[in-house]
């Protein structure tokens, strides 16, 4: 799932790498990223296949947060989510 109309990038240095835990870890230290931005502003999560991607978006939207755009690079998902308000 691609959303091409949406922004494709995060700020620079808003960019967390999350490829290297497992789950439900992944989501726990999601959050702890999402804490350091304010509401509204964008943050880029990079996720693996499989588990990562089943669990961690459905998650997030849970929580109230919108991605607005998905794309695959290098074999890793990259996700652009905006903090909820």
């Amino acid at each position: 799932m691609i959303m091409a109309d949406a922004p494709q990038q995060a700020p620079p240095g808003r960019v967390a790498d999350l490829t290297g835990f497992v789950c439900p870890m992944t989501f726990v230290r999601f959050k702890l990223e999402i804490e350091k931005i304010a509401p509204g502003e964008a943050i880029e999560i990079v996720l693996k296949d499989g588990e990562q991607m089943r669990n961690v978006p459905r998650s997030i939207k849970a929580e109230g947060h919108r991605i607005e755009g998905i794309r695959q690079d290098a074999g890793k998902y990259r996700l652009l989510v905006r903090k909820k308000q």
